[in-house]
């Protein structure tokens, strides 16, 4: 059966509103770039999203970083914020849902709705698609548009030319499979499947229409029946409303604004106790909150906090004072603080989080004993180690504050390529600093590295801190570890030995300027 325009009249009809360059406009108004300026927003080494300037110098969706900034010398490139670019979004979808109930995000300036109600309720479709203009445009898009089609993928591409016919378009009921002929295999949102049809001649969407049902499935399968139905605007696609999420935020405003910690937490124990008797009335528990401080002179600061099991409202609490403290004043802040405001952030399911059938066990035993550790010494006094880069041992080891998520750039630390560093299976027991010992030869002098970086003399001795000397049954090595060679003063080298001793013990030992120190133990 070959598609035809008929097949589109059972489909839903469906509004699209469109915001374009959204995820550049959220990158302005959080102030990292200038309006009309060249900006490129890049995700995972391509550019996710660029700006009408970009786009004019050839920058597209797609292009390598590198090759975005050969085509445009001037382009601003910025890292991309999904987190962001929703939360910016989400103020239009509330406005919108209030104008226009039953709407469906689908991405942080993209979003559907069905078009029944609405057109009834304002009289038309057209009337419909200006009323949600003015929303739009009330809330930070002036140049959103509309499409609206049978089906959610044709009223997209309605939405798309829009732009460039006036914000609205309306394409009539049964009439998608027209509207949606000339246009190119590479809407579809596929790459390498828009690839291998233009291989096969099948550059539009009319071409792919023309074929049957039969012949996509068994060429491509389930991909292909899909790219039928949508090439002959048949898609019966339902647009699913969001649930509009219960208001979890807490805020606290204070008038005059309150100039000390201790007055600001002690105001704040209520809204904290609203906050998590919110959360637990929707039968949510937050593992991780977002404080936000503004204070009289207009300074904000925004933190994220984690826990390593669940907030409660002294850990709130806790957590807006440790924050409050971060400027390092205990006795004050440099401007009264004027509104505290705590959200969730990452929520879960209570019924994750019960404790058995015994209580929370040793677990909860001992993160009540490190919270109590931090709610009298501060968030950095208890500290849970990570594995971070380096050539040393020592060096690879990093403290992160107890309950907080091991920062990114130390994660990317550990997965750099670190030449000199130790291979595993890696020692047990790490000395931070180091402790001198001794390394001898047969003859009881101490054994050296010479320029060639070989031994001076084979280690037959081994003791640490003045000890007996114990024999060496076994060893290997040297190698060696150069850091910082094209800088005189920083610039560091040593040497690397593994020992084993008459008693079993494995030891790696390291050399610099002449000296042993016992660098780590194998247990």
């Amino acid at each position: 059966m070959s598609g035809g325009t008929e097949t589109g009249v059972n489909a839903a009809r469906s509004i699209v509103l469109w915001c374009p360059d959204w995820p550049v406009r959220t990158a302005v108004a959080a102030g990292l770039a200038e309006d009309g300026h060249p900006i490129a927003l890049i995700d995972k080494g391509m550019v996710f999203a660029s700006s009408a300037a970009a786009r004019h110098e050839g920058v597209r969706r797609g292009l390598r970083v590198r090759e975005a900034q050969a085509r445009c010398a001037e382009l601003t490139v910025l890292p991309y914020d999904a987190t962001a670019d929703q939360r910016h979004f989400d103020p239009l979808m509330t406005a919108i849902e209030q104008a226009v109930p039953g709407v469906q995000p689908v991405r942080p300036g993209l979003c559907a709705l069905r078009a029944r109600g609405p057109a009834r309720f304002y009289g038309g479709e057209d009337a419909a698609a200006a009323e949600l203009l003015r929303v739009a445009a009330e809330h930070g898009s002036p140049d959103a548009c509309i499409g609206i089609a049978d089906g959610p993928f044709a009223a997209e591409q309605a939405a798309r030319a829009a732009s460039r016919t006036g914000r609205v378009l309306i394409v009539e009921p049964g009439r998608s499979a027209e509207f949606l002929a000339p246009l190119p295999v590479d809407v579809l949102g596929d790459p390498a499947f828009a690839t291998l049809l233009h291989r096969l001649s099948l550059d539009t969407l009319g071409a792919v229409a023309k074929l049957t049902t039969l012949e996509l499935g068994d060429r491509f399968g389930e991909l292909g029946v899909r790219t039928h139905v949508l090439a002959n605007g048949s898609d019966r696609t339902t647009v699913v409303p969001r649930e509009p999420q219960a208001l979890l935020e807490r805020s606290a405003e204070f008038e005059p604004g309150l100039d000390r910690v201790d007055e600001l937490t002690f105001a704040f124990r209520r809204t904290a106790d609203d906050f998590v008797a919110g959360l637990t009335a929707v039968k949510l528990v937050a593992t991780a909150v977002r404080v936000s401080v503004e204070a009289e002179s207009g300074a904000q600061s925004e933190r994220t906090w984690l826990h390593p099991r669940w907030f409660t409202a002294v850990d709130v609490v806790d957590r807006v004072r440790w924050q409050l403290q971060g400027s390092g004043i205990d006795s004050g802040l440099d401007s009264p603080v004027v509104r505290v405001t705590v959200a969730p952030e990452t929520v879960d399911a209570a019924s994750h989080h019960e404790d058995g059938l015994f209580g929370g066990g040793p677990d909860e035993r001992v993160h009540h004993a490190l919270s109590r550790v931090q709610s009298m010494l501060g968030h950095d006094a208890v500290g849970t180690p990570a594995v971070s880069g380096g050539r040393l041992l020592a060096d690879r080891a990093v403290l992160v504050p107890w309950g907080d998520r091991v920062p990114d750039a130390v994660t990317s630390d550990a997965a750099k390529p670190w030449p000199g560093a130790l291979p595993p299976p890696l020692p047990a027991t790490v000395y931070s600093p180091t402790v001198s010992c001794s390394v001898v030869s047969a003859t009881g002098d101490q054994v050296d590295v010479d320029e060639a970086g070989m031994l001076t003399a084979d280690p037959t001795g081994f003791s640490v801190r003045g000890r007996p000397t114990v024999r060496v049954t076994a060893w290997a090595g040297p190698w060696p570890v150069e850091e910082r060679w094209w800088d005189e003063d920083a610039a560091r080298s040593l040497s690397r030995l593994q020992l084993v001793d008459e008693t079993g013990g494995a030891w790696l030992v390291l050399l610099e300027r002449g000296a042993w120190a016992l660098e780590a133990r194998y247990d």
